[in-house]
């Protein structure tokens, strides 16, 4: 069966039986009908927090369609549940462009997924609508302000880089021109759209840790500046408290079900490559309230999401993980052994064997954090023996823990193996992890801090442009924020052409872009875009509904 068909053959737990299974009283639910329901920040509970055992889980570099990050994630929590122990999944919401692009939902795959799987993966709760209506919003404002004479900020039009944002994949809206039509309809401007995910709005909802975190985050979005060049913020607009009433109830963490009936938080969803790629604070941190282990991951390889959840992520919320699982498919290591795409399923051992230094890499990235990793092996059907030996072999070789992860035909029972290993590996883990870099550290600094001991690079060049706005950056006082550098996720440098281990490159950056309300710095390196466009052939044309509004062709 289809993953849609595997979701729509099993009955959904009411939620309400969800939540008691972690001790959230049915009063406390804000329900979306039987299946889904909103949950208020006042559950959050620090001293449970103190003791649940966070575990995350990134990849190696990924092949275009994904190596099963959620896939492994929702299956490692059923795994620990079947186990015996308290565990919940905290993930990422999807977003509607892959789903109509190319790589798909965000709801796992096969017997390891959260359900109902087509909400999920169709508008959910309305929080990405919220957050295009908040980013938006301001968007309206700043160009009201400028039109408006009479309370004008004197906001120069060419300085403007806050950008509107809507969740599909439309390269049209990348670059255009705004306000045409004549005097009334405003100062015509150069402009374009984000991808929601890429919105700041969506990074400072998944970094407040609070409604007033997050509308004093908001009132701190640095929108452009004076014809003199003074800096101005949307706080200067008044815009934050109706952005943050518009995201009265997108703010709330979501709690849905596994295929198994284990409770999982949903909350949040930029990417990795060109946002910070985790779920929220909040959701993580209600995860924790109400469990003894919380499985969570961070988008794409460990070069991206895991790195940007330890150093900004993590820095804000003042977590750190026990443990990290690294998910590897046997398919993506010959990839990146030099396989054709389209040859994947054959057997190849050399390539395979060529493939590993990928993973050696991510490997290397996590111990430089100074965490414990486990390999986990998610198998696909074309797998054979001697691939699955030959892999577990060189895993046991490096002294790190592995296990054969088979959630997507299995469900919980195919990570039971996995759940051990994950426990046992929570119990090596001496003290918080080592970000890569100081905050007091100048923005070059922590760039190549990053291209050395995550990217595996030898150093950072800067285009005039980013050399120009980095003077701005320190001029302003925010060359003492984190970095959340915009990266391809096809490799480890930012040429999505160098597969496997790259050695000796440098990482190009080329402009940056300013994120002072969720507290960060963009470096955008090589040709990566924050608003994708769709593939020749998108999901969008699989996809249908019949009159009993039956859904086929999610993925």
């Amino acid at each position: 069966m289809t993953d849609i068909e595997i979701a729509q053959s099993v009955q959904p737990t009411h939620i309400r039986d969800i939540a008691a299974k972690i001790d959230i009283p049915e009063d406390d639910l804000e329900m979306y009908g039987k299946y889904k329901a909103k949950l208020p920040l006042s559950r959050l509970n620090e001293e449970n927090i103190k003791k649940s055992q966070l575990i995350l889980v990134t990849a190696i570099t990924p092949t275009p369609s994904g190596e099963g990050k959620t896939t492994t994630a929702i299956g490692l929590n059923d795994g620990l549940n079947r186990i015996g122990k308290r565990s919940a999944v905290v993930l990422r919401e999807p977003s509607l462009g892959p789903v109509f692009g190319i790589k798909g939902g965000a709801a796992g795959g096969g017997y390891s997924q959260v359900i109902p799987m087509e909400d999920i993966n169709l508008h959910f709760t309305g929080d990405f609508s919220a957050i295009e209506k908040a980013n938006n919003l301001l968007a309206a404002m700043i160009d009201n302000n400028i039109q408006n004479k009479k309370r004008s900020l004197n906001i120069d039009p060419r300085t403007v880089f806050w950008k509107r944002c809507m969740d599909m994949n439309d390269r049209a809206l990348r670059n255009i021109v705004a306000a045409l039509g004549g005097r009334s309809g405003g100062i015509p401007t150069e402009t374009g759209f984000n991808i929601t995910a890429a919105s700041e709005i969506m990074a400072i909802l998944c970094l407040s840790n609070s409604l007033a975190e997050f509308k004093q985050k908001c009132g701190e979005i640095y929108v452009g500046n004076t014809f003199d060049r003074t800096p101005v913020f949307a706080k200067e607009l008044n815009a934050q408290g109706a952005m943050a009433a518009l995201m009265k109830d997108a703010i709330k963490p979501n709690l849905v079900q596994s295929l198994e009936g284990n409770p999982a938080f949903i909350h949040g969803g930029p990417f990795a490559n060109i946002a910070q790629g985790t779920n929220s604070i909040l959701a993580t941190k209600l995860g924790m309230s109400h469990a003894d282990y919380v499985v969570t991951e961070a988008g794409f390889g460990a070069d991206l999401g895991a790195e940007k959840f330890l150093n900004i992520k993590c820095r804000q919320a003042g977590l750190s993980p026990k443990a990290v699982v690294v998910v590897a498919t046997i398919r993506a290591l010959k990839y990146h052994g030099g396989k054709p795409l389209k040859e994947l399923q054959s057997e190849d051992l050399t390539a395979l064997e060529k493939g590993m230094a990928n993973l050696e890499k991510h490997i290397e990235t996590i111990q430089h954090f100074g965490l414990p990793a486990v390999v986990s092996i998610n198998k696909f059907t074309s797998d054979t023996d001697a691939e699955v030996k030959l892999l577990q072999e060189r895993c046991e070789a490096l002294g790190v823990r592995v296990a054969l992860a088979e959630g997507w035909a299995k469900g919980g029972e195919g990570c039971e193996l996995l759940a051990q290993q994950v426990v046992e590996a929570t119990k090596e883990c001496t003290g918080p992890f080592v970000p890569s870099y100081d905050l007091e550290d100048d923005i070059p600094t922590k760039i190549e801090k990053v291209c050395q001991k995550v990217y595996g690079g030898k150093g950072v060049t800067f285009a005039k442009k980013a050399k120009v706005q980095l003077r701005r950056f320190a001029t302003l006082g925010f060359d003492k924020l984190p970095i959340c550098i915009a990266k391809t996720q096809k490799s480890l440098s930012d040429d999505d052409k160098k597969i496997g281990r790259p050695t000796d490159f440098d990482i190009h950056i080329r402009e940056f872009e300013i994120a002072a309300g969720a507290g960060f710095i963009i470096p955008i390196a090589g040709e990566i875009l924050r608003m994708p466009g769709l593939p020749g052939v998108p999901s969008a044309e699989h996809i249908d509904i019949d009159d009993e509004h039956n859904i086929t062709g999610l993925s």
